[in-house]
């Protein structure tokens, strides 16, 4: 994703460093240019794990099979695999590897770099062989016994039409336990490892998540304590946030007509507003001198979107379905508009109805927001990151953190976390889909969410009751 033309200057005088940027220029005399990866047709740096592919793709099958990650497609598990697509579906992604031949024994069993055997070529697998690999039975067998639960099929963050089973988020896994679980926590083994300042690059996983909030949900809630070190991390990551009201202008006087251009002209006002807020609130990012500025410049490219759409529906929830809905109601749309709206526009438009009725059922602290909004900005599967792993150790340590927190603080809710953590891809599935809806379309997309979360609003405070797709339906 693309940052707002009125921006980039902006952004580029605050992150982007010049020599990073001649660095990345090809060589028209390398012969590696010329290949491509065999997974998503971007250029191609070697033979990974058996076949020609990029890094990224080398990255991704590396941890999908090191962590036993168990991914879901929300479509019918044959999406485009491209570079700009092929973050959209992790399922469709790991499966497109196996089925080139990546080869998963060549990955070293201690998870450091370099194959385990240089010799070892792609394979040809069968479809049996793939679909245990996809739906995690290999890992489950290779577990001790141990184990917490099952596959755990679920759709908790599915809106009715089950479109958005969504990409489970990382690091969502089975359990590879040879410690001691506590069943209301994380032990204190990983807490030690993920929370405190030294982090090891060998760790635990955590359960699958949707098996982890059904046995959660048989056992009877235990208070205990926050861990002492959770508490100055969440401290930290809510002082960061701007939490004072938007200043865009938002009122307009009665009997006013709000024209598509002005209403459009509004909706920019607001992103510019919001981005600058995401670009302040990296800078005071209690980890903020442990990555490179290139790498903020990278993640904040790909994930502004994402972190704007998430603020939206939380801390500054009042004034866009308040003030901005007010705004929308006093534009009306020409019938050529109504007519010409995008299917694009009106799956968008239905996930973020759903979306907002789940945030708005959730009641998202500021504490839980601040830690989502870091778990999705450390997105160690972009392209371009020069220190993954310290993404995927960063991200690691804000997930534990937002667990530790929310079984403290909602000791009666044993699913509540799983929910919110499923709530990410969700998010980050409307963001790729929203640059598909065309410009001139997105003040009637505006109205139409606005008005109808609002119309639920009223409906909450009125006693009655909006259909919403609860967590346990199939």
């Amino acid at each position: 994703s693309l940052l707002p033309p009125t921006l980039c200057k902006e952004v580029e005088a605050k992150f982007l460093n010049p020599s990073l940027l001649s660095s990345f220029s090809p060589s028209a005399d390398d012969p590696a240019d010329q290949r491509t990866c065999l997974i998503c047709g971007d250029r191609a740096t070697g033979l990974h794990y058996g076949i020609i592919s990029c890094e990224g793709c080398k990255g991704f099958f590396k941890r999908s099979i090191c962590n036993k990650r168990v991914y879901r497609c929300s479509r019918d598990k044959n999406c485009e695999m491209s570079r700009k697509q092929r973050n959209r579906c992790q399922y469709c992604r790991l499966l497109k590897c196996l089925q080139m031949g990546m080869n998963r024994k060549a990955i070293r069993e201690d998870g450091m770099p370099g194959g385990r055997n240089k010799s070892i070529g792609p394979v040809q697998i069968t479809e049996e062989e793939i679909e245990r690999i996809m739906s995690g039975q290999e890992f489950k067998e290779d577990a001790p016994e141990h184990t917490w639960g099952n596959n755990g099929d679920s759709d908790h963050s599915s809106p009715s039409n089950g479109a958005s089973e969504g990409n489970q988020p990382s690091p969502a896994s089975t359990l590879s336990s040879n410690r001691s679980v506590e069943m209301n926590g994380y032990t204190a083994a990983l807490r030690d490892q993920y929370i405190n300042t030294s982090m090891s690059t060998h760790y635990q996983l955590l359960p699958h998540l949707f098996s982890y909030a059904a046995q959660s949900g048989l056992l009877a809630p235990q208070p205990r304590s926050l861990y002492p070190q959770s508490h100055p991390l969440v401290v930290q990551l809510v002082a960061a946030e701007d939490l004072a009201p938007l200043t865009t202008p938002m009122l307009i006087e009665d009997g006013y007509k709000v024209t598509q251009v002005e209403l459009f002209a509004l909706l920019c006002r607001l992103a510019d507003e919001l981005l600058f807020r995401q670009i302040s609130w990296i800078k005071k990012l209690p980890f903020f001198c442990e990555l490179s500025i290139e790498d903020y410049t990278c993640l904040l490219s790909s994930t502004w979107q994402e972190l704007i759409l998430l603020s939206c529906l939380t801390i500054y929830s009042a004034q866009i379905f308040g003030d901005l809905a007010d705004v929308t109601a006093k534009y009306t749309p020409s019938d050529d508009e109504l007519q010409g709206f995008s299917e694009d526009g009106m799956e968008v438009m239905e996930r973020l109805i759903y979306l907002f009725r789940k945030f708005h059922q959730l009641k998202i602290s500021n504490e839980e927001y601040a830690c989502m909004k870091a778990i999705n900005f450390l997105n160690q599967d972009i392209r371009g990151l020069s220190n993954i792993s310290q993404l995927e150790q960063l991200n690691k340590r804000y997930w534990y953190v937002c667990q530790d927190y929310t079984e403290y603080k909602y000791p009666h809710q044993p699913k509540r976390f799983p929910e919110i953590m499923m709530c990410l891809p969700e998010i980050r599935c409307i963001a790729g889909k929203l640059v598909n809806v065309p410009l001139e379309q997105l003040p009637l997309l505006f109205k139409a969410v606005l008005h109808s979360c609002k119309s639920s609003l009223t409906s909450y405070r009125t006693g009655l009751s909006p259909c919403i797709t609860t967590s346990g339906g199939n």
